[in-house]
């Protein structure tokens, strides 16, 4: 009892990050890995594979433990939709995917008939462009009932927030003319990931930090603020570009282009 007590309190405090010696090369299948996506029990890993511009899906056998992670030997183009796929997100159920092309400057949506699994994946030829806010998109993130969504803006050093009245489909879309500065943080962000309750949200970018924020209203990124924490990673690797956490914030994961590996983190007490 007492040491869930302390893992409750102690989740997605980057304070309290310690690396677990654990990694995942992926450069077999892709020689410059840009983001990474989990299914909500950590069974099923995604990587973004920018050079071969396919999404690749990978088993763990003990859920959230990459020592025990294998590639499945599946993977799903996004070629046609653009050549420069840098970020994932999924529909917590497995059965929606949406990918950011920075060439395009759009999310693509595409539909799993079979939740989680990418040999079932299909375009639905719907995107939304991002040019306005952003011409060089490298992130993209849902609220969990797919009425929100969050884009990393790579030249404004932005996280930008939409509105989807239709939760989860992208023709719905629209600007919610509020974004987030992240740029006294870091001046090349990658990738953002939110807390399930979107009161903590986490950047990672080229200055080899994660940075954590609180938004005193979840999901509202007008209430953002900066913690003035921080976690570095360069001992990884020098070029960190996707991050994902476990669901009770216990467990943090990256993607580096430099080593094409994925890492893996403690955030207990």
């Amino acid at each position: 009892m007492n040491k869930m007590l302390r893992v409750a309190v102690c989740g997605w405090d980057l304070s309290t990050a310690s690396y677990d010696s654990v990694s995942l090369d992926v450069s077999s299948e892709d020689a410059t890995p840009t983001d990474v996506a989990f299914k909500p029990d950590g069974t099923k890993m995604y990587v973004v594979g920018f050079s071969n511009k396919s999404i690749r899906q990978y088993t763990l056998s003990t859920g959230w433990d990459l020592s025990t992670a294998s590639y499945d030997s599946i993977s799903f183009s996004v070629s046609s939709q653009g050549s420069s796929p840098m970020g994932v997100a999924f529909k917590p159920n497995g059965t929606k995917m949406y990918v950011i092309g920075n060439s395009s400057d759009a999310v693509h949506q595409y539909t799993l008939s079979t939740g989680w699994d990418l040999s079932t994946a299909s375009y639905d030829s719907i995107s939304f462009y991002l040019q306005s806010e952003d011409d060089s998109p490298s992130s993209v993130a849902f609220k969990p009932n797919g009425t929100k969504m969050y884009v990393v803006g790579k030249i404004s050093d932005a996280i930008h927030q939409y509105t989807l009245s239709t939760a989860w489909d992208l023709s719905t879309v629209s600007y919610d003319s509020v974004s987030f500065s992240v740029s006294s943080q870091e001046a090349d962000p990658t990738d953002v990931a939110f807390k399930p309750n979107g009161t903590k949200m986490y950047v990672i970018g080229n200055s080899d930090w994660v940075h954590q924020y609180t938004l005193s209203t979840g999901w509202d990124l007008d209430t953002a603020s900066y913690d003035s924490v921080r976690f570095d990673v360069a001992s990884q690797d020098s070029s960190p570009w996707g991050v994902a956490f476990k669901p009770d914030g216990t467990k943090m994961y990256f993607v580096g282009i430099s080593s094409d590996s994925v890492y893996q983190y403690s955030l207990v007490c």
